[in-house]
């Protein structure tokens, strides 16, 4: 075996690269988000006019670096019975059995799988989303600002109700519009 130290060069340098690739690869940093601060709401065309909701239990987990954004990963995940509409009839209606079924589907999971830069602070986040026992991917716009340790993402994006069966059938389906759309208010702090 030769051992010159021009053949312990490459060795050398290709140890010294898998360990900048180890360590560039573990740069993943955990956040917390500020539920005080932060909000998901949709909106829905129905009976005539626009209404809009808000879920009150959720949490999630977020693993984020601001200098390699696209490695980023999130799971949120949003208690469907916790949606409050206005008036307290159209709340129940949507989280009845014909609509999201909050009974036996009690989850609405939000799997962030990356952001991808768009210029400044915008990114096209792309995920999955998992509604009645359904996932779909997405992908939507965000904006991103990280000062220090705080982090603030906003986005929205659109829904096709029907691509998760939910209010499909009965009299309501006609009532309801079937673009629903997701808006998304997150503050976060590094962990």
């Amino acid at each position: 075996m030769d051992t010159s130290p021009a053949m312990k060069r490459p060795a050398v340098l290709a140890l010294a690269a898998l360990a900048l690739l180890t360590l560039t690869g573990a740069r993943e940093i955990a956040w917390t988000v500020d539920r005080n601060a932060s909000r998901i709401e949709m909106t829905v065309q129905a009976f005539g006019g626009s209404h809009r909701g808000r879920f009150s239990d959720w949490g999630g987990d977020i693993l984020f670096d601001p200098a390699d954004p696209d490695r980023t990963r999130a799971m949120i995940v949003v208690r469907s019975a916790s949606l409050t509409m206005s008036p307290a009839a159209i709340s129940e209606r949507a989280t009845g059995p014909a609509f999201l079924d909050a009974a036996r589907h009690p989850v609405i999971r939000f799997d962030l799988r990356s952001l991808e830069p768009a210029g400044g602070d915008r990114y096209t986040a792309h995920a999955v989303v998992t509604m009645k026992g359904v996932t779909r991917p997405l992908a939507f716009p965000v904006d991103l600002h990280v000062t220090g340790d705080r982090a603030h993402l906003t986005g929205a994006f659109v829904l096709n109700r029907a691509d998760f069966g939910i209010g499909t059938s009965g009299p309501w389906n006609r009532l309801v519009g079937r673009q629903v759309t997701v808006r998304v208010a997150l503050q976060a702090r590094r962990a």
